[in-house]
């Protein structure tokens, strides 16, 4: 079962796009420099995330594995990956560690890119002893534990997982037993301040905010449900349309979880910020790194360049992404991703009206002074 609703979501992610909630990107605006004083090629991409340099700030997200097909998804995301020289994610492991006869759709990955950053992927109820297979499954470098309350209380009656108490506490363990870094990532709905605070407490290297305006998982599960993908009949409406816009736009989840960062009383040294959910230009990639995000995280995307072309359409849309990232960065003066986090932004629209109700202040991004800092 877990297999087939695995490849019912790669087909819905190729059909039905985005949304339709919004990411609130589009409501972050750069004050354009007339006068950049750089040339293109002072430019550099590089980002350090979870102690390691990378050139570009993007991260392959968990997409798929475990059923027929994951093998040549990995395999060509692990290709564009190694090609680009970023980090890469699997899909949920979860299938592998009930049937080891599946594995190889997740270790592929390590094989096509065999020295590259590769992370594994559970739920974050997942035991830790678990965990820890999953990791030696793939060599991974680090671990993601991921949050979808809203996909799995809205998946086919007899699919769905309802238990959700113990979640906070099974997090410091994998943590403190884990051989490498854990990332804490939701898929598509976002974080709040408050849980993020939370989440800083546990141990945790890094937060995966993957806000609401990209891969809508609970419109694909009613989409599964409405064709009758999961047992051949179709449900009909069974009311979750109620609920395709819930969540937290990806620049209010970005900006809240930040705001947690800088008021934790206990906040480690250093935390990571991965920024996912409707990224889809350079331009959105800059605008994340401006407010202060470490990586710019994609899938969905990827998903539809797969089944167009493989892994050369795949490198050719990250190239893509590169060069628009150069692009708003030689507009900006910004000769590293750095900077950008002392260009001027005005944070409009409902973006703007969530910060204020929520005490907080985006007049503070729209007075940046730049610099030339190096890093």
């Amino acid at each position: 079962m877990r297999g087939q609703r695995k490849l019912d979501h790669l087909r819905l992610a190729q059909s039905l796009g985005d949304g339709p909630g919004k990411s609130g990107l589009d409501d972050l605006h750069f004050v354009h420099n007339c006068l950049p004083e750089i040339n293109s090629g002072d430019i550099s991409t590089e980002t350090s995330f979870l102690g390691h340099r990378f050139p570009l700030p993007l991260l392959i997200n968990a997409i798929t594995g475990g059923m027929d097909g994951g093998q040549q998804v990995n395999r060509a995301l692990a290709g564009a990956a190694r090609q680009m020289g970023i980090p890469m994610a699997v899909g949920s492991q979860a299938a592998a560690l009930d049937s080891e006869d599946l594995c190889f759709t997740y270790q592929v990955a390590r094989e096509v890119n065999p020295e590259g950053f590769l992370m594994a992927n559970l739920s974050a109820g997942t035991p830790p002893e678990k965990v820890l297979r999953a990791v030696e499954m793939i060599r991974a470098d680090a671990l993601q534990l991921h949050l979808n309350v809203p996909q799995e209380a809205t998946m086919p009656a007899g699919e769905g997982d309802a238990s959700f108490r113990g979640l906070w506490e099974n997090i410091r363990h994998v943590a403190r037993v884990s051989p490498v870094p854990v990332i804490v990532k939701e898929v598509g709905f976002g974080m709040a301040r408050e849980e993020a605070r939370r989440l800083l407490e546990t141990g945790i290297a890094a937060l995966d905010i993957e806000g609401r305006g990209g891969t809508n998982f609970i419109r694909i599960e009613e989409e599964r449900k409405r064709k009758g993908f999961n047992s051949g009949d179709g449900d009909g409406d069974s009311g979750a349309e109620l609920f395709f816009s819930w969540g937290l736009p990806t620049a209010v989840s970005l900006i809240e979880v930040l705001e947690a960062t800088r008021l934790a009383v206990k906040n480690p040294a250093r935390i990571d910020i991965v920024a996912g959910g409707g990224i889809r230009s350079g331009l959105d990639i800059a605008r994340v790194l401006s407010l202060g995000a470490n990586m710019a995280g994609i899938a969905g995307p990827l998903v539809r360049h797969f089944y167009r072309g493989g892994e050369a359409a795949i490198v050719e849309y990250l190239k893509t992404l590169e060069k628009q990232l150069r692009q708003v960065m030689l507009m900006l003066g910004a000769e590293n991703v750095y900077q950008l986090r002392d260009r001027s932004l005005i944070i409009t629209g409902e973006t703007g009206q969530w910060l204020e109700r929520r005490g907080i202040r985006p007049q503070v991004f729209a007075q940046r002074r730049p610099s030339r800092k190096k890093r």
